[in-house]
């Protein structure tokens, strides 16, 4: 029991690096509520596995000793993504690659097109319903929700200050991606995707923010409302 909580602890330290880039023990302690001690712990055996590194903080902790800023290792991201892929089933990303290439194949590209675009159709669709027509608040709320149930690291935050139930601008942010391998080879699905969370928050402007195949380490949308 105590090696399933301690692996649960070092995926859950993973997780927060991937999604914050970097991090201190402390940090890691106080938002995960484990004690310094057994985060250290869990880090230097992350350490030893290669899958985290660790800089010296010029800033002060404490009574001026210096700080040790933990990050994710190339080894410890391709861990994850593949725990991630194991988690929700990656497979079907595989075969879904396959079908594509071969219905490109088999039918015109105007036709492939128009099928990809139907298909993103009926998912904003399916969405809309889903997400319901609560404040923008919970509709991002519900929309999150669902990513995360397709295996996307999906988070939002408000943007204005006062975090106020009434802010009209948020920031959803997905630290993974659940099809990668599909928008590798069809890029122009990442464009569906944004229009898709248009069509699922008509009353919106969503805006790409960041962008995974660019090279960053998340995909991230503003969203708004339309004044």
């Amino acid at each position: 029991m105590a090696t399933t909580h301690q692996s649960s602890t070092k995926q859950d330290i993973l997780e927060y690096l991937h999604k914050h880039e970097k991090a201190t023990a402390l940090e890691l302690a106080e938002v995960l509520d484990v004690t310094p001690q057994a985060i250290r712990r869990h880090l230097k055996d992350l350490e030893t596995e290669e899958l985290v590194l660790y800089s010296t903080s010029v800033q002060a902790a404490g009574m001026g000793r210096p700080q040790h800023l933990y990050e994710l290792s190339r080894q410890g991201r391709d861990r994850l993504h593949r725990t991630m892929s194991d988690r929700f089933g990656d497979g079907h990303g595989n075969f879904a690659v396959s079908l594509l290439d071969t219905l490109a194949e088999t039918v015109g590209h105007d036709q492939f097109k128009s099928i990809l675009e139907k298909q993103w159709q009926r998912k904003a669709k399916e969405y809309r319903d889903r997400v319901g027509n609560g404040s923008l608040r919970e509709r991002v709320a519900n929309l999150v929700e669902l990513r995360k149930a397709e295996g996307f690291m999906a988070e939002y935050h408000a943007v204005d200050v006062n975090d106020s139930f009434e802010c009209d601008r948020f920031i959803l942010m997905e630290h993974n991606c659940a099809i990668s391998n599909v928008a590798e080879s069809f890029p122009s699905i990442c464009g569906h995707e944004l229009e898709m969370f248009a069509a699922v928050l008509p009353d919106c402007t969503v805006e790409r923010t960041h962008w995974i195949i660019d090279g960053e380490h998340r995909c991230g949308y503003l969203v708004q409302v339309r004044h």
